[in-house]
């Protein structure tokens, strides 16, 4: 039962991670693509939100639901697949928290915009294309770990 149990938490925690990164990634995108400063604003306030009632909760759920299941089940730490997932879910976080930081300036800009009835300044616009850029190597390395996480392999190399 307990087996279960961290399993279960742990599957969920990824599909957290997995579908809020994907969600957040699309309405910023869409809001983004809009233009408005207001709209922007008001996208950027429910995915900082998001982030920290979703995201930041599977990530610290992961760890601990990963490293419990190690022990329930008796794989070694030092396997191929475990060590590679924790690679790449340092990978992740690596482009993970400067992310956040981003959103809340562009929220920030964006508010700020509407507020002022101007266009969204060149600092969004350097932003956003940083935010963008940092998502394709998070969300591969989700992805990896995923691909990781069902497949086991014994070795990641011939």
């Amino acid at each position: 039962m307990l087996y279960f149990a961290l399993k279960f938490a742990h599957v969920i925690g990824a599909a957290v991670l997995l579908g809020t990164g994907a969600g957040i990634a699309f309405f910023m995108l869409m809001a983004h693509l809009d233009g408005r400063p207001a709209i922007v604003a008001g996208v950027a306030r429910i995915v900082v939100l998001a982030d920290f009632l979703f995201t930041a909760s599977a990530v610290v759920v992961q760890p601990i639901t990963g490293i419990l299941l190690v022990l329930n089940v008796g794989y070694s730490p030092y396997e191929t697949w475990i060590v590679a997932s924790i690679g790449l879910y340092l990978v992740t976080g690596a482009f993970w928290l400067p992310v956040v930081w981003m959103q809340m300036r562009m929220r920030d800009l964006a508010v700020e915009a509407a507020r002022d009835g101007v266009a969204l300044p060149r600092a969004y616009h350097r932003l956003f294309g940083w935010w963008f850029a940092f998502g394709f190597p998070a969300f591969a390395s989700v992805l990896a770990i995923f691909w990781l996480m069902i497949t086991k392999p014994a070795t990641l190399w011939p």
